[in-house]
């Protein structure tokens, strides 16, 4: 089956929030039997990290939860993402604006923080752990597992209707 829905997850440096987005949805997607219709990637807004493996820490909190990581390999937002990417998700605040500034007018409505597919209540933005503790990535978990299930319900409707 052709590929026929695609995600992009964004974060600053693409090692730790939108890696372990991709790895949670991706793990979703499989599980739904949707691999073969849903494309999914993450990128960084900057280029600190470009070629890198997703932080040790993001991969051990997410092994722990059955996500591996280990493949994804850090890389910047490209113009071209905007146009063959149905979804631009940043992790933040800070992040979607970086996100506006890149993309041309006619696909701003592809961006959206990924927070948007969690229920109401629970956080804005996923937070960036980078200088913190190993709380602040189970909270990434946290808060990515919930918006992603949403994001699967999204998905799946928007596959529906073709």
């Amino acid at each position: 089956m052709a590929i026929k829905y695609s995600v992009l997850m964004a974060c600053m440096g693409n090692i730790c929030r939108s890696p372990t987005a991709e790895g949670v949805l991706r793990h979703l997607v499989r599980e739904a039997g949707l691999e073969d219709q849903v494309h999914i990637d993450s990128a960084g807004t900057l280029d600190y990290h470009v070629g890198s493996p997703p932080d040790g820490r993001s991969q051990k909190h997410a092994l722990k939860r059955g996500y591996d990581l280990s493949n994804q390999r850090a890389r910047q937002v490209s113009p071209r993402d905007f146009e063959k990417f149905d979804l631009v998700l940043a992790m933040d605040w800070q992040n979607l604006e970086e996100l506006r500034e890149l993309c041309p007018a006619q696909h701003l409505h592809k961006l959206k923080r990924l927070m948007e597919f969690a229920p109401p209540g629970i956080s804005d933005v996923v937070a960036d752990p980078y200088c913190g503790g190993h709380d602040g990535f189970e909270s990434v978990l946290d808060h990515i597992e919930v918006a992603c299930s949403g994001l699967l319900i999204h998905i799946q409707a928007a596959l529906q209707r073709g």
